[in-house]
This record gives structure tokens, C-alpha cells and sequence, in this order.
């Protein structure tokens, strides 16, 4: 009988890798080319068929506004977010708003969730790791950037279920990585992960004991990544070409794409070389001439280029160590990882700053994929047996006067964790309240993320200040918040999870799935969610009384109609 696998998917915004422990030895599964990462590009061709991975990435210059890259930059957004406006200026396929301003991307004739795209990246790495082993494959730890908010992992999840995978676990790719360095090793360390992927920066300060791996801090850039120093190029090129032929290559798709893989190219080869020669014949037609670019970039005119995304990092670098208690001398070691680290300049400019050699073992766009694959052994009670103690990332909040926010479970805060608060009623004898959540680290609440909001009815209306209401704020291993509501003095409860504003609703989850398999039930795949009342739902948690250590209480005075208003 062949022992139950569970994979790990380390889904990036250039690339993905999916990796198993078979025989208690991880292995990172190639596609059916051999290839160990595959492309996180997804074409739709005039036929209706749809291609995923290296395939599809040699459309991206035939047909650019109906292929689709570096849709986890876009995921759990909502449009009016920075990312979005940013992704709508410079991506070639169609970005629109959907309901409750949510991110749509409009292929041919239909519109999709970012949930969806990425659901067709998650299915093409299952279908690697099927074809590889030959045997169909259920479970799976996904892994996300350590800075991605309560909307993020909730739409990988939802993108894992409408891959029909059970996903086991959200994993933050830092300490998945962590996991991969001290498997089997028996490690004693405090080590910093420098994670610089195709889209994201994330730093995690961790410390290792035996099969123990504890998070201390972690901290990211969401706008930093890989992309970010192809773009330093593309500028390169662009501007001297309209300088020297007075046209703007970037407003048009076929060139822009085609100047965009050149720079993409040209990044990668110098990490091997000094110099490339960046050549594109027929980049456009000007006046009916068609006119190239022929270029030559040597490393350190590159480096200079993007010197300034290098020190971002480090200011991110700075906050984690400070968060932790640490400085560079206090660490053992350094790991990096992400595709980005290949290049020279990041290499040496992360050796300068951590004051020592980064760790060269491992492959760095394949050890996020092992790690999610060790812990995922680890969940399905292989002898793999990890124990995790990780961090949230961003500081929960709760909006009060003023529109200000005030932490209810402050940033780096071991999870699982709850925290209780208790608030008031803003008016007198109102009936139901609805309380305002957000993530991130600014004192006003326009400035952070609104998760969503908790509406709670069928407490004793009082006056506007008497009346007490116990919220209890959970957060997972996963990072994902779950809330209950009660009044201590009608017994009334409320158990749910946060409602997304611009997340998919779980009839439409079910309604994809269910396209996806010709009409079947996803079945075993547990939803999470309360079906009759259409409202997400989560464990039943006790919400903890006022007297607890543990409850913070709000001034009544800071409550007021913006916040818990009157219905």
C-alpha cells in the first residue's frame, strides 16, 4: 500500500516549484520537461483552450493581452490598492473591477477572479507532482509571502480549493525555507531569511532548536521584488530609444513585451557575465521603418541602476532585526531565497550588511517548495515532525473615533493567538453594532487594510456607554482571522470569520469548482463556511471574559457612530 503524499507548492509571481517527501527524503518534482520551476503564466487562446507555465510565456509577446503573469502581486487586492493601479498601467491583459471592488481580469469573452487564475497555476503544479509520481494528489501546504494580510492567504486558500486541492496549511515561503535549511540537522542557530522573490520582499529572524523553528520577527516591502529590477532596464532602454526616435515603445503591447523580455534576459545573463548586449531587431515601426534596439549593459552600470532597491531591503532588514531584539552579530547564519538573490549585486550587498558569507547550499527557487513539502509530511503524521512557532506580521486593529484604529494584537505576536476586546454602543438603545478591522501599522485607519467588518445584533439595548460587548479576535497557524461577538448579558453569540469586501463569496467558490469538475460537488472539501446563512463561520471560540489578563478594554468614549453605528 503506498503511503498518502501531501505536496508543497511554493507559488510565486515569476515562478512555481512543487516538491514531496518520498521515503522521508524531500524531492523537487519536474515537469514533463524536465524543467524543476515552472512559469506562473497562464494563456487563453481564440480556441478557448488554455495553456499554463513555459508554454504559455512564449505568448506573452504573440498574444500579451490575453496572457497573464504575475497575477500574485494582484491577489486578495482590491482596485483602488496601490498594486492595482500599478498592474493596470503596465500589464498588458485587461484589468477590471468586479463587485465590492474586487480585481478582475477580463480574458476573450470572460471575466476572472485573480482566485481563479491562480487556481489554473495550482492545477498545473498538481498535475506536475501527479505526473512525476503517478498517483493522484489531494493535500497541499501552499506557501505565501510572511507580509501577505488576512485577504491574501484567504484568497490563496480559496485558489487551492478551486484547484481541488486540500490545502493543509498557508505557510509564510520565510519560514518554509527555514524548514528546508534545518531539516535533519539538528540545528542550534538564530539565522535571518532574506527572501527577494519576483514580487516580494519578506525578511524573517528565526531561531532553531532540534525540530523546534521559532519565529522572532518578520517584516516585507510588498512593492519590491524582481519585476522591480527588470523595470530599472526597461526604463534604460525605453528612454533612450524615445530620446533618439521620439517614440514610446511602452504604449504598445507587442513592443513593450518584447523590450520587457529582453530586459528580463539581460538581468538574468549578468549574473553569469560582466557585460550583455541587449538586442531586439524589430522592437516597433517607425513611419514605416521597422527600428531595433542594440545595447550593450555591463554589470556595473546595471548595479548602479538598481542600487537603491538593494538598500530597500536593508531598511526592512533593519526593522526585523530591531523587532527581534537582535543585531547581525547576534545571527548564526543567513539563507536567501527567491530567484532574485542570483544576481551579484544582491549577493554581496546582503554579504556587506549581514557582515558574512549568505549560506550557498541550497537552491533558492526550490527550497520554499521543499520546505512546505517537509511540513506538509509533517501534518499528514509522517516521521518528519516539525514544530512551528510563527509570528503575524502585521498588527490587527479595530476601528474607533476619529477614524483612528486602536491594535488589538500587535505585530510578531506568536500565533496561534487570541485577544479580547470590549466595546460600547455609540448611541442609545441602538440594536446592532458593526465593528471595523483592519491590518497594518498607521494609527489612522484610511491607512491601513480593512479586512472587513464584523456586524453583531441581539444584545440588551441601553444607553449610549452601558452596553458591553465582548469581540474576541483569533488568529491561526495560517495567519487567518476568525471572530466571535457575545454580550454577557443575553448570552448572544457570533461566530465567523472575517467577511472579505472584495473576496469570492463561497457560492461562487462552489460554483467553480463545480464548473471545473463538469458539474460534480467539491465534496470532501471542507468549506468552512455556513451554507444556510451564507456567512463564513469558523471553530466556535470562547470568548473570553472581562476580567481576563488577556482582554483589552476600549474607552467608551472612543466609540463612536463612524465605528459601532446604529442600524
Amino acid at each position: 500500500m503506498k503511503e498518502e503524499v501531501a505536496i508543497g507548492i511554493d507559488l510565486g509571481t515569476s515562478n512555481s516549484c512543487v516538491a514531496a517527501v518520498i521515503g522521508g527524503q524531500p524531492r523537487v518534482l519536474p515537469n514533463a520537461h524536465g524543467e524543476r520551476t515552472t512559469a506562473s503564466v497562464i494563456a487563453f487562446a481564440e480556441d478557448g483552450s488554455v495553456s499554463v507555465g513555459n508554454e504559455a510565456r512564449a505568448q506573452v509577446i504573440l498574444d500579451p493581452t490575453h496572457t497573464v503573469s504575475s497575477a500574485k502581486r494582484l491577489i486578495g487586492r482590491f482596485m483602488f490598492s496601490e498594486e492595482a493601479r500599478k498592474a493596470s498601467a503596465i500589464a498588458r491583459y485587461r484589468i477590471v473591477e468586479g463587485e465590492g471592488h474586487s480585481i478582475q481580469i477580463q480574458v476573450r469573452e470572460q471575466s476572472l477572479s485573480v482566485p481563479e487564475v491562480s487556481a489554473l497555476v495550482l492545477k498545473q503544479m498538481r498535475s506536475v507532482a501527479e505526473q512525476e509520481l503517478g498517483r493522484s494528489l489531494e493535500s497541499a501546504v501552499i506557501t505565501v509571502p510572511a507580509l501577505f494580510n488576512d485577504n491574501q492567504r484567504q484568497a490563496t486558500k480559496d485558489a487551492g480549493r478551486i484547484a481541488g486541492l486540500n490545502v493543509l496549511r498557508i505557510l509564510n515561503e520565510p519560514t518554509a525555507a527555514a524548514l528546508a535549511y534545518g531539516y535533519g540537522q539538528d540545528l542550534r542557530a538564530k539565522v535571518a531569511v532574506y527572501d527577494l522573490g519576483g514580487g516580494t520582499f519578506d525578511i524573517s529572524i528565526l531561531e532553531l532548536g532540534g525540530d523546534v523553528f521559532e519565529v522572532l520577527a518578520t517584516c516585507g516591502d510588498t512593492f519590491l521584488g524582481g519585476d522591480d529590477f527588470d523595470d530599472r532596464l526597461i526604463d534604460l532602454l525605453a528612454e533612450e530609444f524615445q530620446e533618439r526616435h521620439d517614440k514610446n515603445v511602452r504604449s504598445d503591447p507587442f513592443s513593450y513585451e518584447k523590450l520587457k523580455q529582453a530586459a528580463e534576459k539581460a538581468k538574468l545573463e549578468l549574473s553569469e557575465k560582466e557585460s550583455v548586449t541587449v538586442e531586439v531587431p524589430a522592437l516597433c515601426s517607425v513611419d514605416g521603418e521597422a527600428l531595433g534596439i542594440q545595447r550593450e549593459i555591463r554589470r556595473g552600470e546595471f548595479d548602479q541602476l538598481v542600487q537603491d532597491l538593494c538598500q530597500r531591503t536593508f531598511k526592512v532588514c533593519d526593522e526585523a532585526l530591531q523587532q527581534a531584539g537582535l543585531t547581525v552579530q547576534d545571527l548564526d547564519g543567513v539563507i536567501l531565497v527567491g530567484g532574485s538573490t542570483r544576481m551579484p549585486v544582491v549577493r554581496e550587498a546582503a554579504k556587506e550588511y549581514f557582515r558574512r558569507e549568505p549560506d550557498g547550499s541550497i537552491n533558492p527557487e526550490e527550497v520554499v517548495a521543499v520546505g512546505a513539502a517537509i511540513h506538509a509530511a509533517s501534518l499528514m503524521g509522517s516521521e518528519t515532525d516539525t514544530f512551528l512557532l510563527d509570528v503575524t506580521p502585521l498588527s490587527l486593529r479595530v476601528g474607533i473615533a476619529g477614524g483612528l484604529t486602536k491594535v488589538v494584537i500587535e505585530r510578531n505576536s506568536p500565533v496561534p493567538i487570541e485577544r479580547t476586546g470590549v466595546f460600547t454602543t455609540a448611541r442609545d438603545f441602538q440594536e446592532s453594532v458593526s465593528i471595523r478591522i483592519y491590518q497594518g501599522e498607521a494609527r489612522t485607519a484610511r491607512e491601513n487594510t480593512l479586512l472587513g467588518e464584523v456586524e453583531f445584533s441581539g444584545f440588551q439595548p441601553g444607553p449610549r456607554g452601558e452596553v458591553k460587548i465582548e469581540v474576541s479576535f483569533a488568529i491561526t497557524t495560517e495567519g487567518i482571522l476568525k471572530v466571535s461577538a457575545s454580550d454577557p448579558v443575553t448570552g448572544a453569540e457570533r461566530f465567523t470569520s472575517v467577511t472579505l469586501s472584495g473576496g469570492l463569496s463561497e457560492a461562487e467558490i462552489e460554483r467553480i469548482i463545480r464548473a471545473g469538475s463538469g458539474g460534480e460537488s467539491a465534496g470532501s472539501v471542507p468549506t468552512g463556511r455556513d451554507e444556510q446563512q451564507g456567512a463564513p463561520t469558523g471553530p466556535e471560540l470562547t470568548a473570553l471574559q472581562p476580567e481576563d489578563p488577556r482582554a483589552i478594554p476600549l474607552d467608551p468614549d472612543e466609540s463612536v457612530d463612524a465605528e459601532l453605528v446604529q442600524k
